[in-house]
């Protein structure tokens, strides 16, 4: 076995090129594994001594160590390279690492700033620049639709519709969705757009010029968004993990706070799978629990 993962380790740094530290990686997950065979059998058996079951064991001594489930994974990824390599080259006839399944994902809850804490960014711009003027109808227009930063920067002036209070989106995958925009982020835009200075490229599009553009008039990219919301996170002393994407978990946890449908919801933040926007419903319920611990004169421990 040992013999076999050094002549591995040789062919992913000969013929694979890879690098020093790709090579440690795999060096300390195979060496772990025999470690733990060795302790296990008092011996090191050949590679295609090892089985499924024996395998899922190793596996499973891993998660009662306490192993992430990322690094669990990548260890994993190193077995199934191995016997991949080990079947190639004649040394074993089957791959015992093949059925192992990775652990599932713990997906963790994305922040949510509450209304007030909304509230609180969302006056934190000036009212007396173009700067301010534009970042608070930036700010409103994210909160009032759910978009993502990458669809905020590509509207144009042809995509906003204020009779109907719609705005056309483009989203991943090129996707065009229409999406409601609220009344305080129209009186937003509109006011901004009263004093917007574009040059006169930008401003010969017409309807294709970008509705945000940055103080030498051309369009913002999603790092100057990003830029823009950390200086207001500072200034009203908000989470520091607040990012753009934060002001759309908002938005649609908000949304299902208030009994929203959650296909409905999906609609609005261009999901094609409802998988990916059920993580919100665990974010309401998470919210709801929080607020019935705070204010229920019964809901504490006993």
């Amino acid at each position: 076995m040992r013999r076999a993962v050094a002549q591995f380790l040789r062919f992913l740094a000969n013929e694979r090129n890879a690098s020093d530290l790709t090579i440690k990686a795999y060096r300390e997950d195979l060496f772990g594994l025999i470690e733990w065979i060795e302790a296990a059998r008092d011996q090191t058996p050949p590679p295609n001594a090892l089985s499924p079951q024996e395998l899922r064991a190793y596996q499973a001594a891993l998660q009662e160590a306490g192993y992430a489930r990322s690094t669990i994974s990548r260890k994993l990824a190193s077995l199934r390279s191995f016997y991949r390599f080990a079947m190639r080259q004649g040394i074993t006839s089957e791959n015992p690492a093949k059925p192992l399944r990775n652990p599932r994902r713990q997906r963790k809850l994305p922040h949510v700033l509450t209304n007030d804490e909304i509230g609180k960014l969302l006056l934190a711009p000036s009212h007396n620049s173009e700067a301010g003027l534009r970042d608070r109808a930036i700010l409103e227009t994210m909160y009032s639709s759910g978009l993502r930063v990458s669809e905020l920067v590509a509207l144009r002036d042809g995509d906003l519709d204020f009779e109907q209070n719609l705005v056309r989106v483009r989203g991943k995958g090129r996707k065009e969705r229409m999406s409601p925009l609220g009344s305080y982020a129209i009186k937003a835009i509109k006011k901004y757009s009263r004093y917007r200075n574009r040059d006169v490229k930008t401003e010969s599009l017409g309807e294709q010029a970008p509705v945000f553009v940055n103080r030498f008039g051309k369009s913002l990219t999603t790092r100057s968004v990003g830029r823009m919301l950390e200086k207001y996170i500072k200034e009203t002393g908000l989470d520091s993990r607040t990012s753009p994407h934060t002001l759309r978990h908002s938005f649609a946890t908000h949304l299902l706070d208030r009994g929203a449908d959650i296909r409905s919801v999906q609609e609005l933040l261009g999901h094609q799978s409802l998988a990916t926007t059920q993580i919100y419903t665990h974010v309401s319920a998470a919210n709801l629990r929080q607020v019935y611990e705070q204010a229920h004169p019964r809901a504490g421990n006993t």
